[in-house]
């Protein structure tokens, strides 16, 4: 359940251009409470925009350029649409994943390459073993090694390969800047983020990776949830939304968020990126800074309460426990 009227919390700026601070520390979004005693602090920025894009309010310095990550992939999906191919389904909400590595993920993406007749060695991932914990615990277990398929990132690339053999593009460097995928790529992410980019670098998985303000990556979330149907960003983000397993996993914040939460439309990024749109065009964003994924559950939870979103995914989201000799003794927790 939402509502409409966010609560902004006390220490909120609240600029009309979206500016946060400049200069100085980032504001503490968490703080590492271990026996009652609060051991760190983790800093970063956050914004929220209102239903018609406009920033409702935000902390730290949200203008300044960020890398999304795999914050950006709903992007890199819908430019993998625009270039012609035809995905829907699971198969599209995997190439805007980063998949955990279950069974069911690695079967889809071979699935997908040998429908587009095409081979794993195509694929230019790092070899990787699944990115969720226990999945890798077991796959390790069961004697294999590191894989292409198995990187998180690898529907992804079969997508991006696909397209560019539906268009007769070069494959072996479908990972250049300035190859014409990756050009298309650049142009859904400016405009769905209404700002330049501000830095091309590599992301983990060899891709261009395109930095933009939190606010910047806040509206391009925004736009995928308000597009009409039929356009490639609404597809995405109805995927999306449709099969968060494959988005994540099932052991993942952003699968239990989309499954339990109608409408709603989420994706992190390494580092300790966050983006999230609301189905009534409202959105969010945030970084922090020192790229701890132990806050990101915490202060996302802590950032839709503040938004008006009321649901009990948010208490399992948030629960991050600090142990002691195997047992809770402490917690991250949202400070703002």
């Amino acid at each position: 359940m939402t509502s409409s009227t966010p609560a902004p919390p006390a220490n909120a700026a609240a600029p009309a251009d979206g500016a946060g601070m400049s200069g100085g520390l980032s504001p503490v979004l968490a703080e590492v409470v271990r026996s009652g005693f609060v051991e760190g602090v983790h800093r970063g920025s956050l914004v929220v925009l209102a239903a018609d894009g406009g920033v409702e309010f935000a902390l730290g310095d949200p203008a300044a350029p960020v890398y999304p990550r795999s914050a950006n992939k709903p992007m890199q999906a819908a430019a993998v649409l625009r270039a012609g191919l035809e995905l829907s389904g699971e198969r599209l909400a995997l190439a805007a994943a980063s998949h955990s590595g279950e069974t069911f993920h690695l079967d889809l993406v071979r699935t997908m390459l040998t429908e587009f007749g095409l081979a794993e060695d195509g694929l230019q991932t790092p070899p990787d073993l699944p990115l969720d914990p226990v999945e890798a615990e077991a796959y390790l277990a069961s004697g294999q090694v590191r894989d292409r398929v198995t990187m998180n990132c690898s529907g992804k690339h079969a997508a991006m390969i696909a397209a560019c053999a539906a268009n007769g593009w070069a494959t072996d460097s479908y990972l250049d800047p300035a190859h014409p995928l990756q050009r298309l790529v650049l142009d859904v992410v400016q405009r769905t983020s209404g700002e330049p980019v501000a830095h091309v670098g590599t992301d983990g998985c060899g891709a261009p990776l395109m930095a933009l303000s939190l606010t910047g990556l806040a509206r391009a979330f925004r736009s995928f949830v308000v597009a009409a149907p039929g356009t490639p960003e609404r597809a995405v983000a109805d995927a999306m939304r449709a099969h968060p397993e494959y988005v994540a996993g099932t052991r993942r914040p952003d699968t239990w968020l989309m499954r339990e939460v109608p409408g709603v439309l989420s994706k992190m990024g390494a580092e300790a990126v966050q983006a999230v749109a609301l189905p009534d065009g409202r959105a969010l964003a945030f970084k922090i800074d020192d790229g701890a994924g132990r806050a990101l559950g915490p202060v996302l939870a802590r950032a839709l309460r503040m938004m008006g979103v009321e649901a009990p995914v948010l208490d399992r989201i948030a629960e991050q426990p600090l142990l002691g000799g195997g047992r809770p003794v402490g917690e991250i927790r949202a400070a703002f």
